[in-house]
């Protein structure tokens, strides 16, 4: 495939992102900050002979993505916190049918309508279920333009390999900003789908696509199935981003457009003679448990940057195992921290740790 670089908002990059990576069928209900995927999709795919329809509602929807991927096609879907809620039920269906689809959550600060300012109060109910049941999405955070592009190739590989939704957890920030973004680093990587309710040939038996399981013991080996399934994506699939970590005496964790501005926050306090590195965590689930644990070792403390009351922390305490003091700092309501208020607060609590 020919590279090619243009300058693309962020909601449009992971719009063409779908047509090359294949996406076969889009639905979708327009809500900003994300009403750019729809638009350009509703614009382009059908040049290229694909689906897109803009259901009555996020319920209807999830629901088509359902018959979609079983059917076997690429299929995707985006919205943004509010939408994505109404879309919880569906999603459980979705995972509990181990059927493979993309969905996007442009994230806007809430918790209610809120505004349409950037938000990472959403992460909760990304990483932990949001639905009902014992459930998990692999979770992508990008941080770029860029990444909005190429973790729509990454999502629909990796939900084609488990038969696992995939939910790239982008913010209002990311998806309205323009960046260069290059094309044509990946290729479509689609694969056979003999599971797929295509119509029955004579040479197999039917194909049976439901979450449905009456009898309690074919339930919990259905779950327990999923789970084995979970413990393989932890195993294979954890990526993240270590920058200056190597010399680092405090670390920072963040990760979407907090890990933006903690990274100029790292180069800032650098300057300064303070010792600090950043973990940005890429996949949230599943989450650089070991690494954490294994930088907690040589930190004096950790200090997680989030735009929500404290979410991901909460996983990083858990990873860290209390080897080391765990602070967070946030923003809320659509406001952003500025890397100089980051570097103060971690200037305030190395100082407080040295008076005790």
């Amino acid at each position: 495939m020919k590279m090619e670089t243009r300058l693309m908002k962020g909601n449009e990059a992971m719009a063409e992102a779908a047509i090359q990576a294949g996406c076969d069928a889009y639905f979708g209900y327009p809500i900003t900050p994300q009403s750019e995927v729809l638009e350009y999709l509703a614009k382009e795919m059908p040049k290229h002979g694909r689906v897109v329809l803009q259901a009555e509602s996020e319920v209807a929807s999830i629901n088509m993505i359902y018959g979609a991927a079983g059917a076997g096609f690429r299929s995707m879907t985006s919205s943004s916190s509010p939408g994505i809620s109404l879309m919880q039920e569906g999603i459980s269906y979705i995972a509990g049918a181990e059927l493979p689809c993309l969905i996007a959550n442009v994230n806007r600060a809430g918790p209610g309508l809120g505004t349409i300012q950037p938000g990472q109060g959403d992460y909760f109910q990304s990483t932990k279920g949001g639905g009902h049941g014992d459930y998990r999405l692999i979770v992508l955070a990008p941080s770029s333009v860029q990444e909005m592009a190429d973790f729509v190739f990454l999502g629909f590989d990796l939900a084609d390999k488990y038969r696992n939704p995939v939910l790239i957890l982008s913010d209002g920030a990311i998806g309205q900003m323009m960046e260069k973004v290059t094309f044509g680093k990946f290729k479509p990587n689609k694969v056979d789908k003999p599971w797929a309710t295509v119509g029955k040939p004579a040479s197999r038996q039917r194909n049976y696509i439901t979450s449905l399981h009456i009898k309690p013991e074919m339930l919990e080996k259905h779950n327990e199935k999923l789970i084995a399934k979970y413990e393989e994506v932890k195993k294979h699939e954890v990526r993240y981003e270590e920058i200056d970590t190597s010399d680092a005496e405090y670390l920072m964790v963040a990760y979407g457009l907090s890990a933006r501005i903690c990274h100029k926050a790292v180069n800032m306090a650098r300057e300064k003679g303070i010792k600090v590195g950043l973990l940005r965590p890429i996949t949230l689930f599943p989450f650089p448990t070991e690494i954490l644990n294994k930088l907690a070792d040589k930190m004096k403390l950790m200090l997680t940057v989030e735009l929500n009351a404290g979410q991901m922390v909460e996983d990083v305490r858990l990873s860290v195992n209390g080897k080391v003091p765990v602070e967070f700092y946030g923003r809320l309501g659509g406001m952003l921290p500025s890397p100089d208020e980051i570097v103060n607060k971690l200037e305030n609590l190395i100082n407080k740790n040295h008076a005790l």
